[in-house]
Parts: structure tokens; C-alpha cells; sequence
């Protein structure tokens, strides 16, 4: 099945995709898809309603995340070997492990808002693992029994950010840089994750190619990995790293998203998203009262730059 949430941005309706790729509106049945539909149960009813039964949805609408009730946003950094080998890196020996934001999370449309401060916006297709059913201390072998399905996300960056200091997450948790879907693709459609091609392309120009094949550490193995040091919930999502092409690797110079740049991504299978970069507009009052500038230096004028 293809799960999705669409409509109005903060009140989307639950929905499905049909053989055809039609989407179907699913509200008789459930008034949300939450977690707890991740569940073998609760995928177990969704699969058992015929799609054709259900309202045909026309028209264009916005995908909201496919659905709520998100605990955790789980990253996987440098998991892909000609990734690494573009950083010039050592391939790491075990999963780097960091946090993005539940406020980072949004629609798979939605625009990219450009922080304040922000001077090197990047971009990166990655697979995203959700869960089914908790995880706690499980083997390899029985991990993939704990994922609900697979989806696409971009997990967006500000490397000035990241930088800063040896931990990542203020780099990577800014709202906005978690866009999730267009729908969640449950298990049973994905019978290797490991074989899945991805992309992605700035204002056209593709920049990433890549496929799950090179991972250094499989979905089974991350799933695994890290329900040892955390439990996993339903609903909670890993997002497994990322191929060649990200704009710190671009050489002779890196070359970073910019204000009313366009990030088009995708994944087999998965579907496709497609962010303009926008700025942000924030009450001067704010910034002039904060004592922790993002950049130690923001002036008057940059503020005013990034207010449309």
C-alpha cells in the first residue's frame, strides 16, 4: 500500500493510492493515519479495504507528512561508500548516529526556509525507515520484522551550522528540513530495500545519483544498531544516509542552495518531491534581544534580506 495525508496544510485528510495510482480518500474508515496504523493490525485493516470502494480524490493537493504521531527522526551520517569516498573519508566502523528535530518535519512540498544566519544550505535524498512495532535490543536478523515501510525524505542541512561544533544536530534540526512522503510504501512493496535508485536535482541540474546498494550499513543492520541504544517506536523514522553529489563535495567548490533555488528529489518506487528555498521573516525585536546569535554576527541588514 501507499499511505498519504493530503489537504489543507495542518488539517490533511488520510488517503491511499490505488493500483493506478489514483488517490482515494480514506476518511469513512480512519479520521488520520497515525502510528498506531503502522502496526501489523493496523496495516492488516488498511490492506484489507478494496481501493475502488473509496472516493477518487481529483484535482491538485497538497501531501502533508504521511503520518503523524512521529516520536523520533533518526539520522544515519556517511552511510554510503562512494559518499564517503567523495568526503574524503574513512568508511566509519560502526553507524554515526544523530537527531533531527520533530519541529524539522514537513510536507514533502513544502518550501525549504532558509534559516537566519544560513550560508550553506545542502540538500541530500535519503531512504527513510518507519517503524512498525517496537524495537528494543533486536537482532539483525529479525529487524526488518519492525518496519512498517520505506518513504522519501530530504534530509536538509546548514553545514554553517553543523560545523560549528563536533555535534551535528543544530545543523539539521531548523523547521522545515525534514520533509517526509508523498506517502509511506509499506513493506510487502519494497522486497529489497537495498536495490532502490535515487536522485536528485537543483533548478534541473541533477547533482545526486545513487542507490541503496552502496550503504556501507543495511537497513536490517541500522534497524538493529541502533535499538540498541535507543527504543524504537511506532512511527519512528531512520533516515539511512545519503549518496555522492551533496554541494560540500562539489569540487573546485562547494556550491550551496540558494534563496528561490528548487531541490527535486526521488527514489524508486517512492515517489518524488520538489522544495523551493525560501526565506524566513522574523520580528526584528527578536533578534536584536537574543543572546545567542545563530552566527555570533547577524546584522540589521542580513535580517532584512531574508524578509519577503
Amino acid at each position: 500500500m501507499k499511505l498519504c495525508r493530503y489537504g489543507q496544510s495542518g488539517a490533511e485528510k488520510p488517503g491511499l493510492l490505488d493500483r493506478k495510482d489514483q488517490l482515494r480518500d480514506l476518511s469513512s474508515y480512519c479520521s488520520d493515519i497515525t502510528a498506531a496504523n503502522l502496526a501489523p493490525d493496523g496495516l492488516r485493516r488498511l490492506a484489507a479495504i478494496d481501493p475502488d470502494s473509496l472516493p477518487a480524490v481529483e484535482g491538485n493537493y497538497h501531501f502533508g507528512i504521511p503520518y503523524s504521531g512521529i516520536s523520533k527522526y533518526i539520522c544515519i551520517g556517511l552511510n554510503y561508500s562512494d559518499h564517503a569516498a567523495e568526503s574524503g573519508l574513512a568508511v566509519p566502523s560502526e553507524p554515526t548516529i544523530f537527531v533531527k528535530a520533530i519541529s524539522a518535519l514537513c510536507g514533502p512540498n513544502d518550501d525549504t526556509v532558509q534559516p537566519l544566519g544560513s550560508t550553506k544550505l545542502d540538500w541530500e535524498v535519503e531512504l527513510g525507515v518507519a517503524i512498525g512495532t517496537k524495537a528494543q535490543y533486536v537482532s539483525e536478523a529479525e529487524a526488518l520484522y519492525h518496519v512498517a515501510g520505506d518513504c522519501l525524505v530530504n534530509d536538509v542541512s546548514e553545514r554553517s551550522f553543523q560545523i560549528q561544533w563536533s555535534q551535528w544536530d543544530k545543523g539539521m534540526g531548523c523547521d522545515t528540513f525534514g520533509p517526509i512522503g508523498p506517502w509511506l510504501v509499506t513493506a510487502d512493496e519494497i522486497p529489497d530495500p537495498q536495490a532502490l535508485p535515487m536522485w536528485l536535482d537543483v533548478n534541473g541540474r541533477r547533482m545526486q545519483t545513487g542507490n541503496t546498494k552502496t550503504m556501507i550499513f543495511g537497513v536490517n543492520t541500522l534497524v538493529s544498531y541502533v535499538s540498541h541504544y535507543m527504543t524504537l517506536m511506532p512511527g519512528d523514522i531512520i533516515a539511512t544516509g545519503t549518496p555522492p553529489g551533496v554541494d560540500m563535495g562539489i569540487k573546485p567548490e562547494p556550491v550551496f542552495l540558494k534563496l528561490g533555488d528548487t531541490a527535486r528529489l526521488g527514489i524508486e518506487g517512492l515517489g518524488e518531491q520538489t522544495q523551493p528555498s525560501s526565506p524566513i521573516c522574523a520580528p526584528r525585536s527578536k533578534l536584536s534581544s537574543s543572546r545567542h546569535d545563530v552566527t555570533g554576527a547577524l546584522s540589521r541588514k542580513s535580517s532584512q534580506a531574508r524578509c519577503t
